[in-house]
């Protein structure tokens, strides 16, 4: 019942399971904040995982907002998406509505404000 093969293929199949595990361990362990671009114009940013789909935790939405004082500049703010009226824990994206998406720079302005406010 248990030959030598039977044995060997078991192994395997352990040790490439155990490999995924640790690898998507490590992935979620080195989670760090990703910008998302929707379709419908949304730019979303924060701790992003690929596998098995696309969800963002720790979110927050980039909106734009005309400057009060001039109205020919614009502003950019940064909100939590939990403090939104919808609050969700974390938000699930469909791939067809993604334009891209990607890591921040440490350096960019995004980062340094989202580092700002966690202190």
């Amino acid at each position: 019942m248990f030959n030598k093969k039977n044995i060997a293929i078991v192994v395997v199949l352990v040790l490439i399971i155990a490999g995924l595990g640790y690898w998507q361990y490590k992935e979620s362990r080195s989670v760090q904040y990703s910008v998302v671009y929707l379709l419908t114009g949304e730019v979303y940013v924060g701790k992003l995982t690929t596998m098995p789909d696309l969800v963002l935790k720790d979110g927050y939405i980039l909106q734009v907002t005309k400057d009060p004082a001039d109205a020919t500049k614009t502003n950019f703010q940064l909100n939590p998406v939990n403090q939104a009226l919808w609050a969700p824990k974390e938000i699930h994206f469909v791939e067809k509505n993604v334009v891209f998406y990607g890591p921040l720079l440490p350096t960019s302005k995004i980062a340094e404000t989202i580092a700002a406010q966690a202190k």
